[in-house]
């Protein structure tokens, strides 16, 4: 948890035919990560210095790559029925350092997870067992010697079995998949802040309290490096049960909105461009009225990276719920909580100059029109200087031609 303190402006507000002052409040705010997970001890501190490695794409995608040549290496030694002593020493050495470094991988991630977040998973369980018999197996087939019992054919018939049985490690596969998609989600979302504990890991941020910002709520192949959208829904049931509405800023793409039990809204606005500032108007309002009807409701926002359009609305609430007075400051606040600085020093905020732009409108139009559109005024555009064209066409711009186009204004 984190403490937040946001000065709600001098608005004030009428409860009940009276009018109450906003004051300064503190908010604690989940920031996803378990406390048990930071650095306090010396052995915390090597638990996060070991973890990108061993959650990294590279190690992850090597042990794939070890499990499909171990399954390769016990088909030959199965498939030459006669061998060398030389050439069946090197298979079974292979196979068993192999064995060792996947028992690593099991241990290492039991350390970086912890035991009991580790073994809640039963696909997790099933792969360390499976680890475990097959080491047994092999240790027992590499040091077993064969020289006295050729004359025994149900001993040497039982030792191919147990390396038969090492075939099961096929289904490691499963486990590698879905470890590796998680390394893939994080790499898209790069240093933004995730939320990973109480057995999820999303590109999910809690901006307030009350508020969340998150990219786009994905299925199919998508899921593989977004956020599946049932993971999500399982989030907001676990954590708001009957007290969440999701709003989808995206105009290319939407979902079953049943996931989310029907509480969906639609913001329609394309990807890197702003809503209009009716939208804008009609979004808020709606919010307002979901947020007053029960002080336990909460809104998930979320576009297509969970940034820009999201950012732009996120932003818009804190000035039309007097969380923030100025655009700048409720911008760069919400760019320090959806950026994971631990991980990079990269912005995760607003960055669109448009975006920011308007939501600075918004706060004119909750300052100065009390939440109205502004007067219309019919502007005539005179002249459009464009920069640094040198490289295009002639380099003059005497050639460059183009129809004036407004889909939407205001």
């Amino acid at each position: 948890m984190s403490s937040v303190h946001f000065n709600p402006g001098s608005d004030s507000k009428e409860v009940n035919g009276s009018v109450e002052k906003l004051e300064e409040a503190k908010v604690e705010i989940d920031d996803g990560k378990d406390k048990s997970a930071e650095p306090d001890t010396m052995y915390q501190h090597i638990r996060m210095t070991i973890t990108p490695f061993v959650m990294s794409f590279g190690f992850r995608m090597f042990g794939v790559i070890l499990i499909i040549v171990d399954i390769v290496l016990v088909i030959v030694d199965l498939s030459l029925m006669k061998r060398s002593r030389d050439v069946g020493n090197a298979l079974e050495t292979v196979s068993l350092i192999i064995s060792l470094f996947f028992l690593t991988d099991v241990l290492l991630r039991v350390y970086v997870e912890g035991f009991k977040v580790y073994f809640s998973s039963r696909l997790n369980i099933i792969d360390a067992c499976i680890v475990v018999i097959t080491l047994v197996v092999t240790m027992i087939y590499t040091f077993s010697d064969l020289t006295g019992t050729s004359l025994i054919p149900r001993v040497v018939t039982f030792l191919r079995f147990l390396r038969i049985i090492i075939l099961v490690r096929v289904f490691r596969l499963a486990s590698q998949k879905k470890e590796l998609e998680k390394v893939t989600r994080r790499m898209v979302s790069e240093n933004k802040r995730r939320y990973q504990k109480d057995g999820f890991d999303l590109d999910l941020t809690y901006v307030t309290d009350r508020v969340i910002a998150m990219s786009f709520p994905s299925s199919g192949k998508q899921a593989l490096y977004r956020n599946p959208i049932r993971e999500v829904a399982r989030f907001l049931d676990a954590k708001h049960e009957d007290h969440y509405r999701v709003y989808n800023l995206c105009s290319e793409k939407g979902y079953d909105p049943k996931f989310f039990h029907y509480r969906v809204e639609r913001v329609f606005i394309d990807d890197h461009n702003v809503p209009s500032l009716e939208d804008m108007l009609k979004y808020t309002a709606g919010v307002r009225e979901w947020m007053a009807a029960d002080p336990n409701n909460i809104i998930a926002i979320h576009c297509k990276g969970g940034k820009g359009r999201t950012g732009t609305l996120v932003c818009t609430w804190l000035i039309d719920s007097d969380q923030f007075e100025s655009a700048q400051d409720s911008l760069d606040y919400f760019g320090e909580r959806r950026t994971d600085k631990s991980r990079s020093s990269k912005f995760q905020g607003v960055e669109t100059p448009s975006q920011s732009r308007y939501v600075g409108y918004y706060e004119v139009m909750k300052t100065k029109f009390n939440r109205q559109l502004p007067p219309e005024q019919s502007l005539k555009i005179k002249s459009i200087r464009i920069n640094s064209i040198a490289g295009v066409g002639k380099g003059n711009g005497s050639e460059n031609h183009f129809p004036p186009l407004c889909s939407r204004c205001g």
